[in-house]
């Protein structure tokens, strides 16, 4: 997680996507949003996100937005 530990935000694109049996692809198909740019948000690569790309893949893989995006915790152990 090199960038999740800059900004305290982990995306778990990852693990909801193989926890429904979905590709990145499809999801981009699903969705209309570039592989590109879901591999940048997926690899914790993302520096901001629209929530029109938010919402969509929220609705695309039934989930909410909490599930989507974490807080990492401090070192100190708070969120």
């Amino acid at each position: 997680m090199p960038d999740a530990d800059l900004s305290g935000v982990h995306c778990r694109l990852d693990e909801l996507l193989t926890e429904r049996g979905i590709t990145l692809t499809r999801l981009s198909e699903m969705v209309g949003v570039s592989l590109v740019n879901l591999s940048v948000l997926k690899n914790d690569r993302a520096r901001a996100i629209r929530f029109s790309t938010l919402t969509a893949v929220c609705r695309a893989l039934r989930c909410d937005i909490g599930e989507l995006l974490v807080l990492t915790p401090t070192p100190g152990g708070q969120p």
